[in-house]
């Protein structure tokens, strides 16, 4: 990891060699362009990996020689030095860089470096840093090393960079954040609606997948998980997630058809069981009722006209209807003289029958799982689901958010302190 600057370098060294008559005051200083011909240190940039002078349109540079020997140096220079970087906090970070001047050959017997106090260090106001960087601190330092060869005196400008959250905010957490959201428009969308679904959850994975190798790109890579790849895999999994829900909204969907079609075969069944008993009970019980009926055993004549549905709550209203009469009033089948029909009388006493059997059945009866009246009010199917993917994933996403912030931000701020007190 580096950093690039560009700097205006001045150093200031005593040559009593070159002391010379200043004619009274008249003459300050002479000026040199050829730095070879005076003695200079043999300083160098501990951490540099690349620099360059600049000689646009002339060499960028000087040699000031005062009349008591002091001689000022002083040259432009960019340069791209070496910053190690811990990036676990990014993009929450503080980096903090250094940038080290020392001498090459020369050990502290022979060349000290010092700071020209005071405001060694000074910086351009209104100074812009890109990639969202701003100047959080600076200060000047030693940075004396000590080798095999002997100890060579350094100095050491620290300076603390801190990332800006707001432009992060705006260029990665908005929009992978608006792709989360978008994915969730599928819970609203029809389950039978599969190629609309489908290619929403897909374009915002591959959206999300996009995002982070760009994120990614512009990093190093590193041993160790970044906030910022905590973040995007929170992100990423929420969309996936979204995909797994249609393949689970799908598969019940296909349950609950499944479901219904085996609930209307066992319905049929049961109708079926139901006149069966009662067929036998009528045998049993009443076998002389049956000998002259040609027709349904049950119903009689009247069995055209009158069906029984276990779904229906209301059997009590049908086996009354079978009682009533063709006007609606009982007793309406008897006779002027006050005589019930035998056929009639037989009718009413299978109606009265079929209503306490249905009773029974419908308490001790065969029960589908998906009958919504048994048990609790709650169905599975792939239209809950959907539901409740409405209330589900926002909620818990909204969770991870309030964890993930709260954990950052306190370790960011953490961090910040640590590395201020270290570098005072």
């Amino acid at each position: 990891m580096e950093f690039s600057v560009q700097i205006t370098f001045r150093q200031q060294w005593n040559d009593n060699r070159l002391e010379f008559n200043d004619e009274m005051g008249k003459i300050k200083y002479l000026t040199m362009t050829e730095k070879s011909k005076v003695w200079m240190p043999d300083t160098f940039f501990r951490n540099e990996k690349d620099g360059k002078f600049h000689n646009i349109i002339q060499p960028n540079l000087y040699v000031r020689v005062h009349p008591n020997g002091d001689v000022l140096y002083s040259i432009r220079v960019s340069l791209t030095l070496s910053c190690p970087m811990n990036l676990e906090l990014f993009p929450l970070d503080t980096q903090t860089c250094h940038l080290k001047i020392a001498s090459y050959g020369w050990t502290t017997k022979d060349l000290v470096y010092n700071w020209k106090l005071p405001d060694p260090v000074q910086f351009v106001p209104n100074l812009f840093l890109p990639g969202g960087f701003e100047l959080a601190r600076h200060k000047d330092a030693r940075c004396d090393v000590a080798t095999a060869t002997g100890e060579y005196s350094c100095l050491s400008v620290v300076m603390q960079f801190k990332r800006q959250l707001s432009y992060y905010v705006v260029t990665i957490y908005v929009p992978t954040f608006m792709i989360v959201c978008v994915s969730w428009m599928s819970f609203w969308l029809d389950h039978k609606s599969a190629p609309a679904r489908v290619s929403l959850t897909i374009t915002t994975l591959l959206a999300m997948s996009t995002t982070t190798s760009s994120i990614n790109s512009s990093l190093p890579p590193v041993a160790y998980t970044k906030a910022i790849d905590v973040w995007s895999n929170i992100c990423v999994s929420f969309v996936f997630l979204a995909l797994l829900e249609y393949a689970l909204v799908n598969y019940a969907a296909r349950a609950d058809a499944r479901g219904l079609e085996m609930r209307r075969a066992y319905q049929k069944q049961i109708e079926q069981m139901e006149r069966d008993n009662m067929y036998k009970q009528q045998h049993q019980h009443f076998p002389s009722q049956f000998n002259n009926n040609p027709t349904d055993p049950l119903m009689g004549g009247y069995n055209s006209s009158v069906q029984i549905n276990l779904e229906e709550s209301d059997h009590d209203d049908i086996f009354d209807h079978m009682k009533l009469g063709p006007n609606g009033r009982y007793g309406s089948y008897r006779r002027e003289n006050g005589d019930v029909p035998k056929s009639e009388s037989r009718r009413m006493f299978y109606a009265q029958l079929l209503s306490k059997t249905s009773k029974k059945l419908k308490q001790s009866g065969v029960k589908s799982v998906l009958d919504p009246r048994q048990g609790l009010s709650y169905r599975p199917g792939a239209k809950k689901i959907d539901v409740m993917a409405r209330i589900v994933f926002p909620a818990t996403f909204a969770g991870l958010n309030v964890f993930y912030w709260s954990y950052y931000l306190s370790m960011a701020e953490y961090a910040s302190s640590k590395n201020s007190t270290d570098s005072s």
